[in-house]
């Protein structure tokens, strides 16, 4: 009789995150992916594990100001690179009028997709600060919503340009 194979333990290493603009001192192992570390380490629950395959956007957050699926971002690959979750985006206008604009429109139902939704629209909206409806549309395609059917989604992402625009006099 053969003996079974032995697999070997991970190792977890120290990893320092800027994490919200907050330095986070975890242990991962190599094969630990942000969304592991957000969720079980720091317990910020906003990213969603949703299909765990970076297929739902459930679990976006901004990495270097981009959209990134935390589920498939290991969190040795972010050392030494922002990572803002949705709890970090909550305070900055963009982030509020993005909230108000889903509130006002009824831009969610179950709200399980809602956090990836408005990360990804936050970072939308700082690099196209007056998105067209089809600009919208692409910025959250990796972004699967089961309740809404995204009309009422992208519109709010457009009213959210649009308070923008208005509040800083055109120059959003």
């Amino acid at each position: 009789m053969s003996a079974a194979p032995t697999s070997a333990k991970a190792v977890a290493l120290r990893v320092e995150l800027d994490i919200n603009g907050v330095a986070a001192d975890v242990r991962a192992d190599l094969a630990t992916t942000l969304l592991t570390v957000l969720r079980d380490e720091l317990h910020l629950t906003a990213a969603k594990r949703g299909c765990n395959q970076g297929v739902c956007g459930a679990c976006t957050v901004e990495v270097d100001g981009v959209p990134m699926r935390s589920c498939l971002s290991l969190a040795h690959g972010c050392v030494e690179r922002p990572v803002r979750t949705l709890e970090g985006l909550l305070e900055t206008p963009r982030m509020q009028a993005l909230q108000r604009a889903f509130a006002a429109s009824g831009a969610f139902q179950c709200g399980f997709c809602t956090p990836g939704m408005l990360v990804a629209a936050h970072a939308l909206l700082a690099a196209d600060p007056n998105p067209d409806e089809a600009a919208v549309r692409r910025a959250l395609s990796g972004n699967l919503c089961r309740c809404t059917g995204y009309a009422r989604i992208v519109a709010a992402v457009r009213d959210a340009a649009t308070a923008l625009g208005a509040a800083s006099g055109g120059t959003a």
